[in-house]
């Protein structure tokens, strides 16, 4: 240990990961949950007396490309209140693959705080110096990105695969079905389940109105497919009812690749186009005839609302959400030019007190929100010599890790011209010499390749997010009112708690860590 880490009081979280691709793939029994868990507390309580052990973190199920998980979420609050000062991983991907935001935690975010971390195999240890291996962090954090978008393509493409033959990839089934035992891609009818849609389309048949099915369902204390489930306490809505009106699996129909994640690292999903879906008739039994399915499709109450003709327009329409139930916030005019933001949770269920209003001022929130952003895309305006520079210096990471590769494949060659030699003259045998010069060339082959795909990331870093946050900035700056559509592009959320705070979500990454205040409408 060094002088300068000695005699100082350790208080050590350790954090663990394993996402559900890692558990689905039979990733190697050291990744566990586990076999992390017994690992890093081994290695905390060979430390010494100055370390304490804290706490530990677990996400089970969740992604490396996504920080957004709830145990990391803990520990850094644990970090801000002071509970926590050393961070323990097994290695650094535990702690996450996005090369990006790993390394503004272990470069930027930690060293400010004065937190240290270590990942216990890589030997990282940010307090060490002189560790040659806290300089190679970087490219490993390169590489476990890379490893995660090359397994993103291969699930995507196996997916698809059993898409197009009709199997079924969802991780949910609709209700009345369940997975078949005997084969997880096949749907079978789950009788119970299957009554609760027949009931829905007898009374939508009979001409009854979505909102009366909906009442009827919920006043008989009908459960949904989460009540019957998971015993979660959930009641119908408009929409639920609708969407199995809507349903072709009902009739034997199996239609997916509806929805798509925008990447391997934003998780957010969008629609399809209709001409991408797979569409494949006859893969499971139906429950709904085929006639009164095409005749309940030709009913008004099933006919898709286009919000285009909403009668009230607002500029921040579908980005609010309540940031205690989740559920989204609507808006309604209460006098004319008047607006009022409603909990859509609590407006459809006022009685059981699910939610509380959000009765707030709509034009005070949308406000605030214009203000915020205006005032921080003029400070990042007038840093753009800044942002060039953080531009600049990632591609000199990729620069110094590229020389890094060369130069050691450059000894490598002439280690094997040197053993050639040495078989000539008889001081290795042919047999050592074909031995070790198969092992060298095949790291050689290895380094070669993780060079070509550095050159290429290096390519793109040159054509990244920063030119078109910059057009986003100039096309909002110059607006007198910005369009619902550029608000979408900036914003990803806004969540509005009880108390009037306002969190505000961007799509870029940048103008997240560039928000530090606490807003209020």
């Amino acid at each position: 240990m060094l002088e300068n880490i000695k005699n100082f009081k350790y208080n050590v979280a350790i954090y663990i990961r394993l996402s559900k691709e890692d558990a689905d793939r039979g990733y190697d029994e050291s990744e566990s949950i586990t076999n992390q868990k017994s690992l890093l507390t081994e290695y905390v309580k060979n430390l010494g007396n100055e370390y304490t052990l804290v706490d530990m973190y677990i996400d089970p199920g969740y992604t490396g490309t996504n920080f957004n998980r709830p145990d990391f979420k803990r520990m850094i609050n644990d970090i801000n209140i002071g509970k926590v000062n050393m961070v323990v991983t097994k290695d650094l991907s535990r702690l996450g693959r996005d090369y990006i935001e790993t390394g503004e935690y272990i470069e930027k975010w930690f060293p400010e705080k004065n937190i240290r971390y270590v990942s216990v195999t890589d030997g990282i240890d940010t307090f060490a110096n002189n560790n040659s291996n806290n300089d190679i962090a970087p490219f490993k954090a390169i590489l476990n990105d890379m490893y995660s978008k090359d397994l993103s393509k291969k699930i995507k493409t196996a997916l698809n695969t059993k898409q197009r033959q009709g199997k079924w990839v969802g991780a949910k089934t609709p209700i009345g079905y369940k997975k078949d035992p005997n084969d997880r891609n096949k749907l079978i009818i789950d009788e119970e389940e299957a009554k609760i849609v027949r009931i829905i389309f007898d009374m939508a048949s009979e001409g009854k109105q979505v909102g009366t099915i909906k009442k009827y369902l919920n006043d008989n204390n009908i459960p949904t497919a989460n009540g019957l489930r998971y015993n979660k306490d959930s009641f119908w809505e408009n929409k639920t009812v609708k969407q199995v009106l809507r349903n072709k699996v009902y009739i034997g129909v199996t239609e997916q690749n509806k929805r798509s994640r925008v990447n391997y690292k934003n998780r957010k999903l969008r629609a399809n186009p209709e001409e991408e879906w797979y569409t494949v008739e006859n893969t499971h039994m139906p429950i709904i005839d085929k006639e009164v399915f095409e005749r309940v499709q030709k009913l008004e109450i099933v006919q898709k609302y286009d919000r285009n003709e909403k009668k009230h327009k607002v500029l921040l329409d579908g980005l609010m959400f309540c940031y205690e139930c989740h559920h989204k916030i609507g808006v309604k005019a209460k006098k004319v030019g008047q607006y009022y933001m409603t909990c859509n949770n609590y407006r459809r269920y006022p009685t059981l007190k699910l939610c509380t209003s959000h009765g707030f001022s709509y034009s005070k929130l949308e406000e605030l929100v214009l203000n915020t952003i205006r005032k921080m895309f003029l400070d990042l305006d007038n840093k753009k010599i800044e942002l060039n520079i953080k531009k600049k210096q990632k591609g000199n990471n990729y620069k110094m890790i590229l020389k890094k590769l060369y130069s050691e494949i450059t000894i490598q060659k002439d280690n094997l011209d040197k053993m050639y030699v040495d078989k000539l003259n008889n001081k290795i045998s042919e047999e050592m010499y074909d031995r070790i010069s198969k092992k060298i060339s095949k790291e050689i082959e290895e380094k070669r390749r993780k060079c070509t795909e550095l050159e290429e990331l290096q390519n793109k870093s040159k054509e990244d997010n920063d030119k078109e946050l910059e057009q986003v900035i100039k096309d909002f700056l110059k607006m007198e009112k910005p369009t619902p559509e550029l608000m979408r592009v900036i914003i990803n959320r806004i969540e509005i708690h009880q108390d009037k705070q306002v969190d505000i979500q961007f799509n870029f990454k940048e103008l997240n860590y560039f928000l530090n205040q606490d807003c209020l409408i």
